[in-house]
């Protein structure tokens, strides 16, 4: 039996798939998926940002990931293989927040976690069972080392993912993982996730992605894991809660342990939009400061944000440019708040009638689909280009950058930022919005 899964890419333009010759981010699941087969069992990957679909495979399985907007790619994948006569499932966040939706276009799908899911899935193949979808959450996360090998033979970057928590305690209206977990974290035992930094060390490499929707979650947690990354020696990024900058403890020990670089979802710079998406814990007046206290402490700072809240006018979107510059946020990245079909701001929008359009292709992060209150869908999708420009203009990307103090001390780092900033300027100015890929 063979299985090929691939990791689609992001559309741009519509139509249009996004390609690299190096794939940066990657994703762990076709590694721990591999890890969990018998070993009769081929397993084949296929990372299309990087690499072009075999559509004349002779996989008897094909399965598509469904990471964010890239959903809209995996949808025509799965299509085009059931017009082959392949047996063709999909999991991730967003095939398993809109299952219906994607069952349209393939035979089966996983919904949330995959490590039960996966292998009963296989069985049920095997026998002419196989079930429309599969829902097996877990109670306690673990697995096998990941067979990183099967990622290493790839043109990727110098990191490689590692898992230390799923889920997130926090219920944000938007959000893919809130609406999915409902609440529920799971985090893996230390010397598990110690196991897999081990091994990507001894495959080479000297940095790590710590997947974790938010590593601060729990600080005892935390204190204790970087006690033992810190034995390891290696430097790492991951992502969490803002409010990690009021324990200067904590920043100390992440930054002492390696951590180089954090990415923050702080949205938005108007608290009323912040409330209006579930996150009133998040406080705007507080930002400055908190970015200011992270970056002392040694630690970049990436941030995502959206635009199109309820709090949000025009005029607070091309304030949201200013703050970006004034406050020197390395890597910023901006997407417009989307109604994905699963989530609560979905259902809110659909009750009050907001949503223009139920063309799922359409729901890309880079055109407005709902009625914002405080403008047109046309002016908001105008307003989120011109935010991206100005952010990239090249003074705000020099003053981010090259134009600090830090640079003095470490300049091929910044000189690396620039780079990463030139080259997502040149991708917006092609269409293409900015992402992690």
């Amino acid at each position: 039996m063979k299985i090929l899964f691939i990791q689609s890419t992001p559309y741009y333009k519509r139509t249009k798939l996004i390609k690299k010759s190096r794939l940066y981010f990657v994703g762990l699941a076709p590694a721990l998926l591999a890890a969990l087969l018998p070993s009769h069992i081929e397993f084949e990957i296929c990372l299309e940002t990087i690499e072009d679909i075999n559509f004349d495979t002779d996989a008897d399985l094909i399965a598509i990931s469904s990471m964010g907007h890239a959903i809209l790619r995996s949808l025509d994948i799965a299509k085009e293989f059931r017009k082959r006569g392949k047996t063709v499932i999909m999991g991730g966040y967003m095939a398993s927040l809109m299952p219906d939706e994607a069952l349209k276009h393939c035979d089966s799908v996983i919904i949330g976690d995959g490590e039960i899911a996966f292998l009963e899935m296989i069985e049920d193949y095997k026998k002419g069972q196989l079930q429309k979808k599969y829902y097996r959450p877990l109670e306690k996360l673990s697995y096998p080392l990941p067979k990183y090998e099967l990622l290493t033979q790839k043109n990727i970057g110098d990191f490689l993912p590692v898992q230390a928590g799923r889920g997130c305690p926090h219920s944000c209206s938007f959000c893919s993982v809130s609406c999915l977990y409902k609440g529920k974290y799971l985090q893996r035992e230390i010397a598990e996730v110690l196991r897999d930094i081990r091994h990507i060390k001894k495959l080479g490499y000297k940095k790590f992605l710590l997947l974790d929707d938010n590593i601060f979650s729990d600080k005892k947690y935390l204190t204790e894991l970087c006690h033992e990354i810190k034995k390891i020696n290696m430097q790492w990024l991951s992502q969490c809660s803002i409010k990690v900058a009021n324990f200067p403890d904590t920043l100390k020990l992440m930054a002492d342990s390696g951590c180089i670089a954090l990415s923050f979802g702080i949205e938005s710079i108007s608290q009323k939009s912040l409330d209006s998406m579930d996150k009133a814990w998040a406080k705007v007046e507080d930002y400055p400061t908190q970015i200011k206290k992270i970056m002392q402490a040694g630690i970049d700072v990436s941030t995502e944000m959206v635009i199109g809240a309820d709090g949000d006018t025009l005029e607070s979107i091309m304030e949201t440019a200013d703050f970006i510059t004034k406050n020197k946020i390395v890597v910023p990245r901006f997407y417009i708040l989307t109604p994905i079909p699963g989530t609560v701001f979905y259902e809110e929008m659909l009750a009050e009638n907001r949503i223009v359009t139920h063309d799922i292709y359409q729901f890309d992060g880079a055109h407005a689909v709902h009625i914002p209150k405080n403008m047109s869908p046309e002016e908001l999708t105008k307003a989120y280009w011109q935010l991206y420009k100005k952010v990239f203009s090249l003074s705000s990307i020099f003053k981010r950058t090259i134009l600090r103090r830090g640079c003095i001390k470490s300049p091929l780092k910044y000189l690396f930022y620039l780079y990463v900033n030139l080259y997502y300027r040149k991708q917006i100015h092609k269409g293409i919005t900015p992402n992690i890929i």
